[in-house]
């Protein structure tokens, strides 16, 4: 089964890997078609939904998904979120989201004033391409949990309702 990820980021790529193992896994850069910062809930799914459609399309009978990252607001809170997108090759689209958290005063400020998350962990931890390794969500939870293992459940929860839907034709 070919399985095409709208992202080359090791995170993602490698969580799609681990949920299907016996697939032919392929990360490509597809445009999300969204602010590079998604701000709410609804603009990080359809990023995710825009990266499963366009992998979806390039190669016949190819399995698209879509991982996106984002943050959202909840009473003057911002929060992380992650969204995830499948197209089967039936164009059947499935969607989950994952975990949630409350970003530090201090990350979400700098965020208001237009920085994207990823630029702001780096400087923030004094490391390089958090974003491809722990992500902000492993700093935050002191690495209990990591970028990669928060969009295996969300690939879990996509990959789980594709085969409940084929199950139940």
């Amino acid at each position: 089964m070919k399985i095409m990820v709208g992202s080359r980021n090791p995170a993602k790529v490698n969580a799609v890997k681990k949920v299907f193992p016996d697939g032919e896994v392929e990360g490509v850069k597809v445009p999300s078609k969204v602010s590079s910062q998604p701000f709410s809930d609804e603009e990080t799914l359809e990023g995710a939904i825009n990266r499963a459609r366009q992998c979806s399309q390039l190669h016949k009978g190819a399995i698209g998904i879509g991982l996106e990252g984002g943050v959202m607001e909840i009473e003057n809170r911002l929060y992380l979120c992650n969204w995830g997108a499948l197209v089967d090759e039936e164009d059947n689209v499935y969607t989950a989201g994952g975990a949630r958290f409350a970003l530090p005063d201090e990350i979400a400020r700098e965020l208001a004033r237009g920085k994207e998350l990823g630029d702001i962990m780096d400087e923030y931890t004094k490391k390089k391409n958090v974003k491809q390794n722990e992500g902000a969500v492993g700093i935050f939870t002191n690495n209990l949990v990591d970028r990669e293992s928060m969009f295996v459940h969300v690939v879990m929860l996509l990959k789980g309702q594709m085969e409940f839907a084929k199950k139940t034709e």
